[in-house]
């Protein structure tokens, strides 16, 4: 090889290493941006409803100051599970701006219950992860609780039990925590062991 050829080869390898790590922090810049709330609520239907929920409840404002963004109930924080979701979000903003299926606060409260039975799925399908980022049952305070929540967190219900996994997640108990129930809504999807 040739001093040119050899200069040329290490040229071509420099660029490549720039152009992966330009593309790599572009990826990773716009996988943060899309990760916010802003962005969430920069769609009308999105702020006029959910949101508006959202700042009603001890979610949004509370006496220890922590306050849940979409973002931390909605994208989970492993990798690959945050790229699937966002790859699903793709879809929901087809649905919005192509389609035109859920682009007003009305189509939204139209679709609402089957997008709320589809986050409620997924959602007991990761054993309500989201929820166990900031909820841990080892920092629960039993002694403050309801005796009806008491019963509900009792370690029989949420650990595995002879072998069993358990059949109960947050969001067995806890729909409309945070946004409004849809209507339509069966209390049934309510309550423990419930579809959804």
């Amino acid at each position: 090889m040739t001093s040119g050829e050899k200069k040329g080869t290490f040229g071509i390898l420099v660029l490549g290493i720039v152009l992966g790590i330009a593309l790599w922090g572009g990826f990773n810049w716009t996988l943060d941006l899309t990760n916010t709330e802003v962005f969430c609520i920069s769609c009308h239907e999105m702020e006029a409803t959910p949101y508006n929920e959202l700042q009603e409840t001890v979610h949004f404002t509370n006496r220890t100051g922590v306050r849940a963004t979409c973002p931390d109930c909605h994208v989970p924080r492993p990798w690959i599970h945050k790229i699937i979701r966002k790859i699903q979000a793709s879809n929901e903003l087809y649905h919005h701006f192509v389609t035109g299926e859920i682009d007003t606060p009305e189509k939204f409260e139209e679709r609402r219950l089957a997008l709320a039975q589809s986050v409620w799925s997924a959602m007991k399908k990761t054993d309500s992860r989201e929820c166990r980022n900031c909820h841990k049952f080892e920092s629960m305070n039993l002694d403050k609780q309801q005796s009806r929540a008491v019963d509900a967190h009792e370690p029989y219900y949420w650990e595995a039990v002879d072998g069993k996994e358990p059949a109960y997640t947050c969001i067995d108990c806890h729909k409309g925590i945070a946004h409004s129930l849809p209507e339509g809504f069966d209390p049934a999807w309510n309550s423990p062991g419930g579809e959804g």
